[in-house]
Parts: structure tokens; C-alpha cells; sequence
């Protein structure tokens, strides 16, 4: 079981009557969306962001995946944890736990970025500072 405490960055957000889909509970894509916010955060904190890099280098998703275990409807709050799991040598592994107020743990999702030069559409090596800035932020060597 996850507990919020083990992510570094944690989003909160209340659950929004759009929300919803004619099934009377959050929409799946809702969920990839608050994965999404809590991902940026996290990438914005260890400088790895194409505004912010260095010659056109920043991180493309290249697989998401989530796992549902309650639906999730309106009015709650939402917690979702970021934190790396994996570093390799031009990707990294993400993994996001997702409660809510009323119902506790209801998604936990993988992901998996690439660290892309945009100028010439080519992967790259996860930089050094990004590497260290993650040990940083997650408190522990990866």
C-alpha cells in the first residue's frame, strides 16, 4: 500500500462536477490529466522542463498506465503523488499514487519519460543535473 508520506510532490485538487461522465463517476481521462499536473510539478522542480532546458532538451512521455481500484465522484478532494522510481540512461520511470478525502487509495499509475533534444527529435542522456536534482529531491540515490 502507498502512503503519501513517500512522494516528494503531492498535488491536492477538488474533484469538479465536469468531472463526470454519464456514469455518474470521474472520467478515466480526469485521472491521466491529475497524473499530468503532478508530473510537471515534479519535472519543473528538478529543472527538466523545455522552457527551462538547455538547448531545446526536455522530457516526452512515452508510456502511462493506471490502475483503477474506486470510482471517484463529486464532491471529494484528490491527492496524487509523484515520484521517480528509476533512472536508466536516457529515460526514467515515474510512479504516481492517487486518494481521495472519502475514499483513500483509489488509481496508482506508472509512467516512463525520455529526455529528447526537440531541436533534433533524438533521445538524449538523462543530464547529470537532472540526475543529482532528483536524488535531491527524492532523498535517496536511484
Amino acid at each position: 500500500m502507498h502512503d503519501l508520506k513517500q512522494f516528494p510532490i503531492v498535488f491536492s485538487i477538488a474533484v469538479q462536477w465536469g468531472d463526470m461522465d454519464s456514469f455518474q463517476h470521474v472520467n478515466n481521462v480526469v485521472f491521466f490529466r491529475w497524473c499530468e499536473t503532478a508530473r510537471v510539478e515534479y519535472l519543473e522542480r528538478i529543472g527538466l522542463t523545455v522552457k527551462n532546458g538547455s538547448h531545446g532538451v526536455g522530457p516526452i512521455l512515452a508510456r502511462i498506465e493506471c490502475n483503477y481500484r474506486k470510482p471517484v465522484t463529486y464532491p471529494d478532494t484528490v491527492h496524487v503523488g509523484a515520484r521517480v522510481t528509476r533512472i536508466g540512461n536516457s529515460s526514467f520511470e515515474m510512479e504516481h499514487a492517487i486518494y481521495t478525502d472519502r475514499w483513500g487509495l483509489v488509481a496508482d499509475a506508472n509512467s516512463t519519460l525520455v529526455v529528447l533534444d526537440y531541436d533534433s527529435g533524438k533521445t538524449v542522456s538523462v543530464p547529470d543535473a537532472v540526475r543529482a536534482a532528483i536524488g535531491e529531491l527524492e532523498k535517496r540515490k536511484l
